[in-house]
């Protein structure tokens, strides 16, 4: 139970992060490129394209931080604002994973919290009606009740496909007992806080690389975590399949990576049997360039919207939390596309390589 309580504290150690430990990089490199991380810590990154800018955002345990750019690849000069402190004993404690969306005209943030107790987590949703995200109040819509024995739910993403909305999410088949399961979820939408129907798993831990729980040293949770988590959607450059890319095994572990699961355009997206599942995972650890655990990956285009680029998070060393800081860091790289217009994600580049700016990035 110990190595399990000490795995939980790393992640509360960010909870003392606000707007003015933006992490700037120190280390100098030409205009026209960048270095990885964008940021010196935070997980599960997630960004934003809207009317020329990025709104970005990723996990700081107790709040939720919103910054504003029009270089994503210089997050220290990016502008940052609070935007959610909860008050709700029921939902103010591990706030995890939060995502920006813009539907009808509005901006609605997703995130999961709980009481104090990780598995009691839910999924929460915010919303405002200003002009940017930076402006205007967050107002809470409530938790989206997943299933009817409000079971445990993470890291949800939405998305539109033929005028309805989706919700995709991780979440618990039951209450964890003496081992826990994190499946894959989606589920029809009425409105951007409330399910039209029953939920659907559409991945489950099956295969060896999605269920490592243990560190090469040996540590380890108290229990079993087998896991399919934080689901990202990405349509195929042609628009005629659909992609969910998730995270798999533990995010403490260096086997952390990236499946994904794909669907032709003209599917029944709620049909599990419309849904291929890689055999493999599509991106990993590569440990000759100091590279370990890649996962939770969200994409966005350049400004110019002829680059696609994909932001996920990774730690520079083997084995997860100490109980001295939570290790990973946000990245940043450019995707590309195989004969058949899917995504080719290549691999975790090394920290500190000049890399390319998005095109269209405007020099200062």
């Amino acid at each position: 139970m110990k190595l399990n309580i000490i795995f939980f504290l790393g992640i509360v150690v960010l909870g003392g992060l606000s707007c003015t430990d933006s992490g700037k990089n120190q280390l100098k490199v030409e205009d026209d490129y960048f270095i990885n991380p964008i940021f010196s810590s935070g997980s599960n990154p997630n960004a934003l394209f809207y009317g020329g800018k990025y709104y970005y955002t990723h996990e700081t345990n107790d709040m939720i931080l919103l910054w504003e750019t029009n270089d994503i690849t210089d997050m220290g000069s990016a502008v940052c604002k609070e935007v959610w402190r909860p008050t709700d004993p029921k939902s103010m404690h591990n706030l995890w994973a939060p995502e920006i969306h813009r539907i009808n005209d509005k901006w609605y943030i997703y995130y999961a919290a709980d009481d104090g107790n990780t598995d009691n987590h839910q999924i929460y949703v915010l919303e405002n009606d200003a002009r940017t995200p930076m402006e205007g109040t967050f107002k809470q819509k409530g938790p989206i009740m997943t299933n009817q024995e409000w079971n445990w739910g993470i890291h949800a993403s939405t998305f539109v496909h033929n005028g309805v909305q989706y919700l995709i999410w991780s979440g618990w088949p039951k209450r964890r007992i003496m081992e826990e399961t994190q499946c894959i979820y989606i589920a029809k939408m009425k409105n951007p806080w409330t399910l039209d129907g029953e939920r659907i798993m559409l991945s489950s831990p099956e295969y060896n690389w999605e269920r490592q729980w243990v560190n090469p040293d040996g540590s380890r949770t108290a229990y079993p975590i087998y896991v399919n988590e934080a689901p990202t959607f990405l349509y195929s450059k042609d628009k005629k399949n659909l992609i969910i890319y998730y995270s798999a095994s533990g995010c403490w572990s260096p086997y952390y990576c990236i499946g994904m699961l794909s669907c032709s355009a003209d599917a029944d997206l709620l049909d599990s049997k419309s849904w291929k599942k890689t055999t493999d995972p599509v991106f990993y650890q590569s440990p000759q360039d100091s590279v370990w655990g890649p996962g939770s990956p969200s994409f966005i285009p350049s400004p110019d919207s002829t680059e696609w680029y994909m932001l996920y998070n990774a730690r520079n060393i083997p084995n997860g939390i100490t109980g001295e800081s939570e290790s990973r860091t946000p990245r940043l790289q450019k995707i590309s596309w195989d004969e058949n217009n899917m995504p080719i994600l290549g691999k975790p580049v090394r920290l500190g390589k000049p890399l390319p700016k998005p095109s269209g990035i405007v020099k200062k």
